[in-house]
């Protein structure tokens, strides 16, 4: 059962009118990564997957074959340097917009370099509110209440 969270979603779009750079967090399970992938004509790269760190080692390059696309970097802070890429792509390539989560926890953060300051939107999702319990019928706040609001618990 999928929760179409259309807050949310013009949360993102918004957020990126105003910056190319948005990062969204929230606890785990939440939806990050789902709510990534909703985003229409968004290209997915996991940063977990070897083969996607190792074509962000240089960023430049990888930046310059997307052109003026969205793109999600999903768990950005598996890389070596996350900062370094959101860095070069707010001032180098203003037209491109990425969507980079990540977790929250101390350990993941420690990896930037860069607090980005100016460069980006920040967006911490929330488990699930009202309107995204309207999109299922089935959910009532008592499962919700009863369930925290996770999605997936949902």
């Amino acid at each position: 059962m999928f929760m179409e969270r259309h807050y949310w979603k013009n949360r993102v779009l918004e957020s990126l009118r105003e910056r190319n750079i948005l990062w969204l967090s929230g606890v785990r399970r939440v939806g990050k990564t789902t709510l990534a992938q909703s985003i229409a004509d968004a290209e997915y790269f996991d940063c977990e997957l070897p083969s996607v760190r190792q074509q962000l080692e240089d960023p430049e390059r990888f930046l310059k074959r997307l052109g003026n696309k969205t793109i999600v970097l999903d768990e950005i802070h598996r890389l070596l340097n996350p900062s370094e890429i959101l860095k070069i792509a707010a001032d180098h390539f203003k037209r491109l917009k990425i969507i980079a989560t990540g977790s929250s926890t101390l350990s993941a953060k420690s990896k930037f370099k860069d607090s980005l300051t100016g460069r980006k939107r920040e967006l911490w999702l929330l488990p699930a509110i009202a309107s995204d319990m309207s999109t299922v019928p089935s959910i009532q706040m008592d499962d919700r209440m009863l369930r925290g609001g996770l999605p997936p618990f949902l």
